[in-house]
């Protein structure tokens, strides 16, 4: 499972401030010559926890390659600081989980199965059927969430605070509070929360670990009022738990049941605050990072290829909740009904691959591929290439598609946030309208200044398109205006500090 020099009964540790999540802010490669090279990433998280200024906080998370475990099995108690790592202004414990006991967890319970619960993405025909396979899988995922327990409790300082972050480390509250009761434990979800009658997909026992594990938690954040009340819904619905709907509490009356079966658990009664947290644009960062050089070579390129034409600009990951699909079609409907657009639009989409170690990821990639194809193949003149498309990544590519939109289409199914949503208009040259799914979380604090669509109304969204394509550049500057202003209310400094602040 992980490293188990460090347990649950050794001596608490020193740090105040601790954040538990799958993905760290370190990650490593192997050179030709063998040695390991350290790439720090980027992210809300990364810049949230820069807030804190105490040099004992520590975060905990999860080796996710051979060079992350080579890393951390070479380090004292996975500690990356204490074996020289130069891993930033925060301590880093990086937990060597056995490989497969990881996949398990991270393919078979987290990405393919509560993923799909919560975007709601599952073709219900066919699909959940949990075998004797998924219950390999979920012992896995319980395995996974000890492990990540037992490495905060080692290293909490008595009365520390814990904030864990999302649908990976569900069962984590409950087991980290079952190990260190004196500890004030956050919970933070960042995707969307299905509603009842879709969450109870799940199994009745794996649905009611899923809550009773957030519920270990002092605190459980949303990013959305949306997603907060679903959870509520759904803890009211499967645990008969008491909910304040205004007051957002949830107070479980029964046993506090650990999620794994082997639990035996005391009658209490204990009450989870839900806080929400509308993660914002970092807009400093990004004005920044958007006119470095490279950004403007990649400017000067993309302005080589559209011309003096009007550009929609999507970017998104490969992720089936993304709807990258139903944006082409959109588009191809725009252009088929409206022909006045030939010739005067180029769509630019950056499709990133993401988890195509699915099947069902590298298929979607595959369809997004075959339907821009297509569309070039059905529009395309030899001065005019419709539709750009590029599904390798490059963030500096991305801003400068980002500087350039005149539209910008984010139209997923589902989305806990979309901070493409709030990227594009802070670093916006000279305005875009932003066509927008009432799905995305994003929605509740931009839609005042989009263009609203359903995403699953194709011609619905390509006359959004259109209607933003003939806004005058005065509308969409005034729009993107208030747009950048909303979507940077809450910078990821905040709102990692407003959640510690709240415990």
């Amino acid at each position: 499972m992980a490293d188990s020099s460090t347990n649950r009964s050794s001596a608490t540790g020193t740090a105040p401030v601790l954040v538990a999540s799958n993905r760290g802010p370190v990650s490593f490669s192997t050179a030709d010559d063998g040695t390991l090279t350290l790439r720090r990433g980027g992210g809300g998280l990364v810049s949230g926890l820069s807030a804190v200024e105490d040099p004992n906080a520590v975060w905990v998370c999860a080796a996710l390659n051979d060079s992350d475990r080579r890393a951390a099995a070479g380090a004292p108690h996975g500690r990356l600081d204490l074996a020289g790592h130069a891993v930033g202004g925060q301590a880093v414990r990086m937990l060597d989980i056995d490989p497969q006991t990881f996949a398990r967890a991270y393919n078979g319970v987290a990405n393919s199965t509560l993923w799909f619960v919560h975007h709601l993405l599952y073709a219900t025909p066919t699909a959940p059927a949990f075998d004797a396979g998924f219950r390999t899988e979920w012992a896995a995922y319980q395995a996974y969430n000890e492990a990540f327990a037992q490495a905060l409790a080692a290293e909490a300082a008595p009365n520390a605070a814990v904030l864990i972050q999302d649908y990976h480390l569900s069962l984590a509250p409950a087991l980290l509070r079952e190990a260190r009761p004196d500890l004030r434990i956050g919970h933070f979800s960042h995707t969307p929360w299905a509603p009842p009658e879709y969450y109870r997909l799940l199994p009745d026992d794996v649905a009611r670990a899923v809550l009773t594990g957030i519920l270990g938690a002092d605190r459980a954040g949303f990013l959305t009022h949306r997603w907060a009340r679903a959870f509520a819904a759904c803890c009211e619905d499967l645990l008969k738990a008491t909910v304040d709907y205004d007051a957002l509490t949830v107070t479980f009356d029964g046993r506090t049941t650990l999620p794994r079966p082997s639990a035996g658990g005391t009658p209490v009664r204990r009450t989870t605050r839900l806080g929400v947290h509308a993660l914002g644009a970092d807009a400093d960062f990004l004005r920044e990072r958007a006119h470095r050089p490279d950004v403007d070579e990649r400017l000067a390129a993309l302005r080589e290829a559209v011309g003096d034409r009007r550009t929609i600009v999507r970017v998104d990951r490969t992720e089936l909740s993304k709807n990258i699909v139903r944006g082409l079609q959109a588009y191809r409907h725009l252009l088929r009904t409206r022909p006045e657009w030939h010739d005067r639009v180029v769509h630019i989409a950056f499709a990133y691959p993401s988890r195509t170690d699915l099947a069902e990821y590298r298929n979607y990639t595959a369809a997004v591929q075959d339907l821009a194809a297509a569309i070039n193949g059905e529009f395309a003149t030899p001065s005019w290439q419709p539709l750009i498309l590029h599904v390798d990544d490059d963030f500096p590519r991305s801003l400068a598609a980002y500087r350039l939109a005149d539209v910008a289409l984010v139209n997923p199914i589902r989305d806990g946030m979309n901070l493409v949503a709030k990227e594009v208009p802070v670093v916006s040259d000279h305005g875009c309208a932003l066509v927008l799914s009432r799905e995305a979380g994003a929605h509740a604090e931009l839609k005042d200044d989009a263009l609203t669509v359903n995403p699953y109304d194709v011609i619905a969204t390509a006359d959004a398109l259109h209607a933003g394509l003939t806004m005058s550049p005065e509308e969409r500057a005034d729009h993107t205006k208030r747009l950048a202003a909303a979507a940077t209310a809450l910078p990821p400094q905040q709102w990692f500090l407003d959640q510690l602040n709240a415990l």
